[in-house]
């Protein structure tokens, strides 16, 4: 479902009720009015009018009784402009309202109409949190799904210099990382990387309350480079940095590791062991 893109005022808004889209219902409410597990559900901060104003995956989830006496929902931006309008069926339990990647973050109201009156409104908070939780290579993570990811022809060269990175959302909408950086003391540092940085992929959609794992494509554990640090007889200890970009404000999140090399000279015998600095 495509973003409707009316530029109204908020008053305007509030009260129009020409051109709205018969929105598809996506399911009911169970039994007992509990939202989907993956949800991020919102307080109904406003008349009562709704059960629950929830966000799952990238839709904005509007539930309410089957007999409720109003015949529209409008969404409203952080802004003050209408975001879209859906028709309430008769009988019907929820609208939704698709948000994608690319909404503005904020408090969005949602507004229920009975013809042209207001029959009830609620605000809820849709703001992604995305945070760095763990670092980690193959050779030490072998239970990751990574011939899934990359095929198993790569088995050898994943050995040597890959990683992964898992990123939670914390907050209350959804997001995509777009990017994927590392930088500091890795043997191969990567602060410009080709495309995004993660493996055959332009973005990662990362729900709120959820957690993916990132692939790199950049080997920052693969050879040493010029400026790199990489495994000694001696050891060596250092710290790095990962970066992420995300799409939602074009943000960037980042988190720093101290990482531990030990072993050969050579990186597929090196023991790499890395914690949250």
């Amino acid at each position: 479902m495509t973003r409707d893109n009316h530029h109204l005022s908020r008053r305007t808004a509030l009260r129009t009720v020409a051109g709205a889209a018969l929105a598809s219902v996506a399911g009911c409410l169970d039994s007992n009015g509990s939202t989907t597990p993956n949800g991020s559900e919102s307080p109904a901060d406003g008349s009562g009018a709704f059960r629950q104003v929830t966000v799952d995956g990238t839709a904005l989830v509007v539930e309410f009784a089957a007999d409720s006496e109003f015949d529209q929902i409008n969404l409203i931006q952080p802004n003050g402009e209408l975001y879209g309008q859906r028709e309430v069926a008769t009988g019907s339990q929820q609208v939704s309202f698709d948000l994608g990647t690319s909404y503005a973050p904020g408090e969005y109201e949602v507004v229920a109409l009975k013809g042209e009156e207001e029959a009830g409104d609620a605000t809820v908070a849709v703001q992604p949190d995305l945070q760095i939780r763990e670092v980690g290579l193959y050779r030490n993570n072998p239970d990751k799904p990574w011939d899934d990811v990359y095929g198993d022809t790569e088995t050898d060269r994943l050995k040597n210099g890959e990683a992964f990175v898992t990123v939670e959302n914390t907050g209350s909408g959804p997001d995509a990382a777009i990017k994927l950086i590392f930088s500091g003391d890795v043997p191969n540092p990567v602060d410009d990387p080709r495309g995004s940085g993660m493996y055959e992929t332009e973005q990662v959609l990362i729900p709120p309350g959820e957690t993916r794992d990132l692939f790199s494509n950049s080997y920052p554990f693969g050879s040493e480079s010029d400026e790199g640090m990489g495994c000694s007889p001696e050891g060596n200890s250092g710290q790095f940095t990962v970066t992420v970009e995300t799409q939602i404000g074009g943000n960037q999140v980042s988190n720093s590791f101290d990482v531990q090399y030990s072993g050969s000279t050579e990186m597929s015998d090196c023991e790499v062991s890395i914690t949250e600095a």
